[in-house]
């Protein structure tokens, strides 16, 4: 009997058992959210995120907080959507507000319904006075957005109403957002091919910027008005302005790597090529990793400018990691500078002309066919002893009407210039050449390496200024908290830093 009732107990609690699973089959499963929403919401929340950091800077005054808003934000623009900018709108200012209106009208509709707002962010928001550095950082997103969304139009009408507004504002709070606004400006015009018409409000903004003390807006304005005058080919006007603004200390790397850029592009056109290839190269030097067109378009006027210098860049410059392709054109170029052969140089010049054109350096091109000739006659001069004119004629592949009197000429320039150590004998028609001598005898050694040590205490005195202490560092002990709050801030900002997408080049 007892062996019984254990065998019903057990058959019991297993029909118990497998109802309970079949209940627990049937029951819905909840799906799964989607990783576009989920995605989307993360956007919007680091938005959101970014808003209270700029909140935060503008309370406490505190101009790197706002420069660390506008860095997160660069690594956020390529995963912005519309729903996602005007749900941003909805959160950060006021629905019925002018700003909202105005910039909810250079959205596109057709992605607007893809997320809903945050309807109690909205109501709370809307009874809250927005401050005004979360307009204009809300005008600088809906920009940047445009831009990236190639409507090139509506981010134009969208530049000037920041624009407009920008010129009602004096907070330093403001200044690192106004920057951004500026290059937008600029960049919008450019791209549709109107870049001249903001000249005027260009050195308006930078008048005004220099009247306020706003050093970043004036450096960025500076940067940007050279830009507009470097496109139209007008350099005389660009060094005017250049020579009378007002000097200050560079407060942005990346704008002081454009002015320098800048400047070696309007000392190569002055003829003065020894301070342009220390503009050009300092400029290549400190151009950020990511800035890889920057950084191209600085080692190709840098290799022209040396070849007018007489020098010969080395190989490894055209052997740069992501350059190759883009300088193999120059690369090929100086091949012919550094043989002296004026067929092979007039080749590779109609080969690569759309190149050289697009660059903008086919008139420094057309300057390297006398030093082609120069380096010819220096590499004859070290190979004969004598030699006639005819014979320099043929290997030089000089092609003109007279082109013995034509040879005669250049020889006897090149030797009152230095470049071979030659004389002419006019009544046999050779150039007898001197012996080479000891170039350490001379003082060509010491010079290079005075250059070289100038150039190390160059960069050890950048180095040094540079360097940022806290005030009072040395009386005030930092807390434990405050340490860690410290690190932690630095270790995210090397982060984005490193991360940073440098699209300004």
């Amino acid at each position: 009997m007892a062996f019984n009732r254990s065998i019903d107990r057990n058959r019991s609690s297993f029909r118990r058992k497998m109802t309970q699973d079949v209940e627990m089959k049937e029951q819905p499963v909840p799906a799964a959210p989607s990783n576009s929403t989920s995605s989307t919401t993360s956007v919007l929340q680091h938005l959101k995120e970014i808003a209270a950091l700029i909140e935060t800077g503008a309370y406490a005054r505190e101009v790197r907080r706002i420069l660390r808003a506008v860095r997160l934000t660069i690594a956020l623009r390529k995963k912005l959507k519309a729903s996602v900018v005007s749900s941003f709108l909805g959160f950060a200012l006021a629905p019925g507000s002018e700003a909202h209106q105005r910039l909810s009208l250079y959205l596109p509709k057709d992605d607007q319904n893809d997320m809903e707002v945050d309807t109690a962010s909205s109501a709370t928001q809307a009874t809250v006075k927005h401050s005004p550095e979360r307009e204009i950082y809300c005008y600088l997103l809906v920009l940047i957005f445009l831009i990236d969304q190639k409507k090139y139009s509506e981010a134009k009408a969208c530049s000037s109403a920041s624009i407009a507004r920008l010129k009602n504002l004096n907070r330093r709070t403001v200044d690192v957002l106004a920057s951004r606004l500026y290059f937008f400006y600029s960049l919008s015009y450019e791209l549709t091919g109107e870049l001249s018409e903001i000249r005027g409000n260009l050195l308006a903004l930078h008048r005004v910027a220099t009247l306020r003390h706003d050093e970043l807006g004036q450096e960025t304005l500076l940067n940007l008005l050279l830009r507009n005058y470097l496109h139209y080919n007008l350099y005389d006007q660009a060094e005017k302005l250049r020579s009378k603004a007002p000097r200050f200390e560079a407060h942005s790397n990346q704008q002081f790597c454009r002015y320098l850029f800048y400047l070696g592009k309007i000392r190569t056109i002055q003829l003065e090529y020894t301070d342009a290839k220390e503009s050009l190269l300092q400029a290549a030097r400190k151009a950020p990793v990511a800035a890889l067109g920057f950084r191209v378009q600085c080692n190709k006027w840098a290799v022209i400018v040396r070849l007018l210098l007489g020098e010969i860049p080395e190989r490894t410059i055209f052997m740069q990691k992501g350059m190759e392709k883009a300088l193999r054109p120059y690369f090929e170029l100086t091949n012919a500078v550094r043989i002296g052969d004026l067929e092979l140089f007039k080749t590779v010049a109609e080969k690569f002309s759309t190149t050289f054109s697009s660059d903008r350096t086919n008139n420094l091109i057309v300057r390297l066919r006398h030093n082609v000739i120069r380096t010819g006659l220096r590499n004859i001069s070290i190979s004969y002893s004598r030699i006639s004119l005819a014979d320099v004629v043929k290997k030089l592949r000089l092609d003109s009407p007279n082109p013995v009197a034509d040879a005669e000429s250049i020889v006897s320039k090149a030797i009152r210039d230095g470049a071979i150590d030659a004389t002419l004998d006019h009544a046999n028609g050779w150039m007898v050449s001197k012996e080479t001598g000891d170039i350490y005898s001379t003082n060509e050694p010491q010079q290079a390496f005075n250059s070289r040590i100038a150039f190390c205490l160059n960069m050890h005195n950048e180095a040094v200024r540079a360097l940022r202490f806290p005030p009072n560092s040395h009386k005030e002990k930092e807390g434990a908290e405050k340490r860690r709050e410290r690190q932690q801030q630095e270790q995210e900002l090397a982060k984005h830093i490193a991360e940073e997408d440098d699209d300004d080049f």
